[in-house]
């Protein structure tokens, strides 16, 4: 008597990037390979223009006060082309830019409406319950930085969550100001933009 292994007919389902569904082998290559693809997406380009629009203060968390650093760039930019209240995050520095730095969320003297993050991706759980216990609405991590399970993590518990995009270009991407770095807007418009 011959035997025969049985099949492992387990299948998962998977969101294409069209908007279909459809299932497929779990060991199959293809499922290894769309697990290792980004399944979460977050707000919409209109989202995240609201948030920003809305927002009136930004937390900048593993903010540097090395020139040659990106959280310093994007702090130089904030505090000049926004009105937002731009807050430092770092318990190892005094002073960036010319303004106070503070040890954690918590020392802040105000709740901010986005806690904008600069750290590397495993660290940013311990950001979200930090930002969660002080209050603030919005979690945003800088371009490079990405951490799904974070992601799904924060919007758990009530974050709007912005992941591996830089405020700095969404800001001016919004507000017509990245022309000034070279980059073409995709924005025709007579009117000028609002700050």
């Amino acid at each position: 008597m011959m035997g025969t292994a049985a099949a492992d007919t387990t299948t998962v389902t998977t969101q294409l990037a069209n908007g279909l569904s459809c299932e497929i082998p779990a060991t199959s290559p293809l499922a290894k390979l769309l697990k290792s693809q980004r399944t979460w997406f977050g707000p919409g380009a209109k989202e995240r223009l609201r948030i920003l629009q809305e927002a009136k203060s930004v937390a900048i968390v593993g903010a540097s006060p090395k020139p040659s650093r990106a959280s310093y760039f994007v702090g130089t930019y904030l505090l000049q082309s926004s009105d937002y209240r731009v807050y430092f995050v770092n318990p190892n520095a005094d002073t960036i830019l010319g303004h106070k730095v503070y040890p954690d969320l918590a020392s802040l003297p105000e709740v901010p409406d986005i806690v904008d993050v600069f750290r590397k991706a495993s660290d940013i759980p311990s950001v979200i319950d930090d930002v969660v216990a002080i209050g603030s609405p919005t979690v945003w991590v800088q371009l490079g930085i990405w951490n799904q399970d974070a992601a799904i993590y924060g919007e758990s518990k009530g974050l709007k969550v912005v992941m591996d995009r830089c405020i700095k270009v969404e800001h001016a991407r919004f507000h017509g100001g990245l022309y000034l770095l070279g980059f073409d807007t995709g924005v025709i418009s007579a009117r000028k933009t609002a700050r």
